[in-house]
């Protein structure tokens, strides 16, 4: 007969063998995708969320400007990777992300959304190249300001009613 408390606790959860391991993973499921949780909650698993969707958005933007660059001038590179980060960017953050139905007005304040932070990423981005950045090395600060200010301007156009 097992005892009563074996296992190890996990976020003030017991965690043993068998059964107890899908509850561990209902866990990490709520965290990512949050059903009928507290609003705490909820921004979370929303903050979470982005957060998987902004790394891939970002790793295929920085990735096809690293492939750019060999061709183009870092500003045309950056653009083109935007493009092509963009429709990712705007399809899983209305059925992923924020879970909201994609409508011409949702999809017209992403859009603004991203104009505002494509033309901050483009000013950073020269910012940076002019003080002496390697053009390899130059969006990594870039999207350290950047991601954030989008996080925001993002979330403020797709969940508004």
């Amino acid at each position: 007969m097992p005892a009563a408390n074996s296992g190890i606790d996990i976020l003030g959860q017991q965690l043993t063998a068998g059964a107890t391991k899908n509850s561990w993973n209902m866990q990490i499921k709520d965290i990512i995708s949050p059903s009928g949780k507290g609003e705490h909650e909820q921004k979370i698993g929303e903050i979470v969320r982005f957060i998987i969707v902004g790394v891939t958005a970002t790793a295929i933007q920085y990735g096809i400007y690293l492939l750019m660059i060999l061709w183009f001038h870092p500003l045309v590179a950056n653009t083109i990777g935007y493009l092509v980060s963009f429709v990712f960017n705007y399809v899983a953050s209305t059925h992923y992300t924020f879970r909201v139905k994609s409508t011409a007005s949702r999809g017209a304040g992403f859009t603004l959304s991203h104009v505002v932070n494509y033309l901050l990423q483009t000013v950073c981005l020269h910012l940076f190249l002019w003080a002496g950045l390697s053009k390899q090395i130059a969006m990594i600060p870039m999207f350290c300001i950047c991601v954030p200010v989008n996080f925001i301007l993002v979330r403020f156009f797709l969940k508004r009613k």
